[in-house]
């Protein structure tokens, strides 16, 4: 039997490979597809060795038994619609198709917030500008993470139309409703011996968003400022809850694949779905764990690392945006220590980051200056530290702790083989 994780380089984003099944009847996952220029350099020529170890003609299509994205948000969609973009071209020519998708995981905007986003954006716009909605806004008031998952609704939109066009199904395990989270759920059968359990996003935490949304627009028909309201609503709703997290198994391995999730609500989740007890303290052990969000320290925090341990731990970031930060791999070392058995992988090395991480600081810098001069209780941060901040100089630290650090090759499949080799 095979259970392997594919990790591909994508730059500040996720893309990874689900291999599963056996040799004559082999299981294949696509799981987000990063940002602009993954798909081209890093997904689509992967696809293509697999087509070719599996000894396809030229007229066979690659069979996928799943597509999932995590959640809609440009580094994790992007790359899924230049694929569907492929596909979409060779069915309008009447080519033979590259792949043959069985069914997709794809939560909509629309179907999360339980209503039309027009209005939502609108306010965004409004308030912030048409700039806010670029992906990449300097606003006050707005999140940058709510800013980028709200920027990337019509992706989401194009990806659900991208799907109904290749007559693809979405969500069919669910009947075509949200991927969701729910007490005492069933683990799903996804076929070749594979079996998910959804710890995320939870069906409450869903809830309380739509009823939040609705009364956002309800009192955004009352007040001229909707800056407050928009905080209010999508600073704590919209980026915490919009990723999918799945726990995935073969017979007793497990992998723990987390999207974008904070680390707060992943841990109830895993207590919802009773993989975890609720008492603050009860552990539990996976093979694989993909750190949540590219290894932000917003998104973790040092009792996601002492409760859910790992064999393997995966960040994927390149420095953009900070990921994957010091503090987070410094939570991990005060948590697992260097003597414990571990393996930790980054998409990127260690030099690599540390320049767009230094490159981030220094924007961010930038952007705290500016607002301190409109508010002089905005505290900047010092200058960049080699010492104190990169990730060459944690490492250079603890040393024992490096030597558990492997690089996803930029040219080789990098697989976590958890049982025969791919």
């Amino acid at each position: 039997m095979f259970f392997s994780l594919d990790v591909r380089r994508a730059r500040k984003g996720d893309c990874l490979v689900l291999h599963y099944g056996s040799k004559t009847t082999p299981g294949l996952g696509l799981i987000d597809g990063g940002p602009a220029q993954v798909y081209g350099p890093h997904l689509k020529p992967r696809l293509e060795q697999i087509r070719k170890l599996r000894k396809l003609g030229a007229d066979e299509p690659l069979p996928v038994d799943f597509l999932m994205v995590s959640h809609i948000d440009d580094d994790h969609i992007n790359g899924i619609l230049e694929l569907t973009k492929e596909l979409l071209e060779a069915k309008a020519a009447k080519k033979p198709l590259p792949l043959k998708i069985k069914s997709v995981w794809h939560n909509t905007f629309d179907d999360i917030i339980g209503n039309d986003p027009k209005e939502l954006t609108a306010a965004v716009t409004a308030q912030f500008g048409t700039a806010s909605l670029s992906g990449e806004p300097d606003t006050e008031g707005l999140d940058p993470d709510v800013a980028r998952v709200l920027a990337s609704v019509g992706q989401g939109f194009r990806l659900r139309d991208d799907l109904r066009g290749l007559k693809l199904r979405i969500n069919p395990e669910f009947e075509g409703k949200l991927v969701i989270a729910r007490k005492k759920a069933k683990t799903i059968g996804m076929g070749k011996g594979l079996k998910f359990t959804v710890v995320g996003p939870m069906h409450d935490e869903i809830a309380k968003l739509q009823k939040d949304h609705a009364a956002f627009l309800k009192k955004k028909e009352k007040e001229k400022g909707t800056a407050g309201l928009l905080a209010a609503f999508t600073d704590s709703s919209v980026a915490n809850l919009s990723s999918v997290v799945v726990l995935a198994e073969v017979g007793k391995r497990r992998m723990l694949l987390t999207g974008d999730a904070r680390g707060d609500k992943l841990l109830a989740g895993l207590e919802l779905v009773g993989l975890l007890k609720k008492d603050g303290k009860s552990t539990m052990h996976v093979d694989v764990f993909k750190g949540p969000h590219h290894g932000s320290d917003r998104n973790a925090d040092p009792i996601l690392f002492r409760r859910v341990t790992a064999d393997h731990y995966v960040f994927s970031g390149n420095g953009e945006h900070g990921n994957p930060e010091r503090e987070t791999l410094q939570m991990l070392f005060d948590e697992r220590g260097d003597e414990d058995d571990f393996t930790i992988h980054l998409t990127y090395p260690i030099d690599e980051i540390d320049v767009g991480r230094k490159a981030d600081w220094a924007i961010e810098q930038a952007k705290e200056k500016a607002r301190k001069k409109k508010n002089p209780k905005v505290k900047v941060r010092a200058n960049w530290s080699a010492k104190k901040n990169s990730l060459a100089a944690f490492f250079d630290a603890h040393k024992k702790f490096a030597e558990k650090v492997v690089i996803v090759d930029e040219n080789e499949p990098h697989l976590i083989d958890l049982l025969d080799k791919v």
